[in-house]
């Protein structure tokens, strides 16, 4: 509506005053979410960066620490099947040099009565003779472990001096090593009868057949002894335990200097997130995140991107809406103080059709809002729906008739084609039920109407169809002639005090709300509501609902 340059700059300062209103509103909440905040980070123990990085450290340590247990338990698993096989093997050459000493003696009577030619095949070498001590390398003297079990010149000449298996061989205690396979072995004949060794100990023993040519001659008995008897062995276990204990240190020293850095590149963008959270906060609606990639992490910035161009959008149209409001209600209060100060002045008379002048503009101010009270409390859902059976057919054109007279005072025509009459089972009016509350789909199509009988011209007229919707329900056309709407304009028709100046006339004073009220209760409704360019070279306007299925009233 145009108006005058005091007008203006006076209205100019109305928006901005709300503007600046907004905005100390706004940042009034935004202190306060800050300082809370603000004191929830102080409580918080540890930083997304510090807990990124104790994760991937604690994860290589439980990795790390597995691996070394199964290495450990594989070395050890190896070394016993080693010494296991080492053994079998020993139990085997031994068991060849008694079967040559039997079939050179013929029995074991020879070796019963010489405990060196015993130890002789056991150790696969002559025993020194008495009084002599073997030197090194001479074939003859003892090894290191024989010494230690028997010592340098034990008695072996028989007798009841000689023990077999030395009693030391068989003690655990204070020795660093179990007993060689050598010092495990017992001897017994054909029959069963021990040649060297302790009835008491047969019980725990392993039996190895000795044959010659065909015949059992003898057996030899094992007794259990640890898995792995070796020194060397054992020394070799233990250094390799901590070798692997000294690799997995260093493994976690490196996967340390690496998962800091990388925990830091993982938390940078999160960092970017929240920069732009709080200058979205302040009302910095421009704040964008940067965005690479295809992972999580890029999916949630554009969603924080998407959510910024929301809200952007959202508080250009509160502002808009602020200054439309501001607007639609300034007018006409500026047209009834100007009017009352021209009667107050004596520049008008005070007479009853300026009175009804008045009057009229209080209503419409009073329409307007009650426009404005209706479209607030159906975007927060709070109109009182009250659900019922009705008859949409009958509803609607109760309401076409109330338009009728109006309609033809303007010269406009009125049409309603009910489609559903013609249909099986419709009734013999073309009845149509709905569960739907009745005066809320009256408002909806009142406002309809007025909205037509508005902003067509002259000799044209509006045609409202009743028809079945194609995936169930109902139908509804508001098809009008000239003028119709921009084909860009039409997605915005059912914004609030939207109006397409260009092509429709704004002489009833209109504010705009009409449309927005419709989409609301048809959306209540659970229906649809669409505007497309009619054939007729006006509007048309679809509204679909649902049979089955209303909203229950809050």
């Amino acid at each position: 509506m145009p108006c005058d340059g005091v007008e203006c700059v006076e209205r100019g300062s109305t928006r901005s005053a709300s503007l600046d209103r907004s905005s100390t509103r706004c940042e009034t909440p935004f202190m306060a979410a800050r300082a809370e905040a603000s004191g929830a980070a102080v409580k918080m123990s540890f930083s997304i960066h510090t807990k990124v990085f104790l994760t991937l450290l604690l994860a290589c340590v439980l990795v790390l620490s597995g691996t070394q247990a199964f290495v450990h338990w594989s070395l050890q698993r190896g070394l016993v099947e080693l010494a296991a096989a080492r053994e079998h093997a020993r139990v085997e050459v031994i068991g060849d040099r008694l079967t040559e000493i039997y079939a050179r003696e013929g029995s074991w009577a020879s070796l019963r009565e010489s405990p060196r030619l015993w130890l002789g095949a056991l150790l696969g070498r002559d025993w020194p003779a008495e009084g002599r001590r073997g030197r090194p390398g001479d074939g003859s003297r003892p090894p290191p472990w024989a010494r230690r079990f028997l010592g340098p010149h034990h008695q072996v000449d028989g007798g009841e001096g000689f023990i077999w298996p030395p009693p030391l061989a068989l003690r655990d205690e204070g020795q660093d090593q179990g007993a060689p396979i050598e010092m495990r072995l017992m001897l017994l004949d054909a029959d069963g009868t021990l040649v060297y060794g302790r009835p008491e100990l047969l019980s725990e023993t392993r039996r190895f057949a000795l044959d010659l040519d065909g015949t059992r001659i003898g057996e030899l008995a094992v007794i259990a002894g640890p898995p792995v008897a070796e020194l060397a062995d054992l020394h070799f276990v233990e250094r390799q335990g901590g070798r692997l204990w000294l690799i997995v240190l260093a493994m976690l020293a490196l996967a340390a200097a690496l998962a800091y850095p990388l925990s830091s590149r993982l938390i940078r963008p999160v960092q970017g997130f929240q920069e732009t959270a709080r200058r979205l906060a302040a009302g910095d609606y421009d704040a964008r995140v940067s965005v690479a990639g295809g992972d999580e992490i890029a999916r949630l910035g554009r969603d924080i991107n998407a959510l910024a161009d929301a809200l952007g959008r959202n508080d250009r149209a509160r502002r808009q809406w602020v200054a439309d409001i501001s607007h639609e209600l300034r007018t006409p209060i500026a047209l009834l103080r100007a009017h009352l100060e021209a009667m107050q002045d004596g520049v008008r008379p005070l007479e009853r059709a300026e009175v009804d002048r008045l009057l009229g503009d209080v209503l419409r101010l009073s329409r307007l809002v009650e426009d404005l009270n209706d479209l607030a409390t159906t975007d927060l859902g709070a109109l009182a729906y009250r659900m019922q059976e009705i008859d949409l057919a009958e509803l609607l054109c109760e309401d076409i008739d109330a338009f009728r007279t109006r309609f033809e005072a303007a010269g406009l025509a009125l049409v309603f084609d009910n489609r559903l009459a013609g249909r099986r089972g419709a009734g013999p009016v073309g009845w149509a039920p709905l569960h739907a509350d009745a005066g809320r789909i009256s408002q909806l199509f009142g406002n309809l109407l007025h909205n037509s009988l508005s902003y067509t011209d002259p000799g044209g007229g509006l045609t409202v169809t009743l028809d079945a919707a194609p995936l169930g329900g109902y139908r509804i056309t508001f098809e009008d002639t000239a003028p119709g709407v921009p084909t860009e304009d039409l997605p915005r028709l059912f914004d609030r005090l939207y109006r397409v100046d260009a092509s429709r006339s704004r002489h009833t004073g209109g504010a705009g709300l009409g449309l927005a009220i419709a989409k609301n209760v048809v959306l209540a409704h659970g229906g649809t509501i669409e505007a497309h360019a009619a054939e007729a070279g006006g509007c048309s306007i679809r509204i679909e609902l649902p049979a089955d299925r209303g909203v229950r009233s809050k």
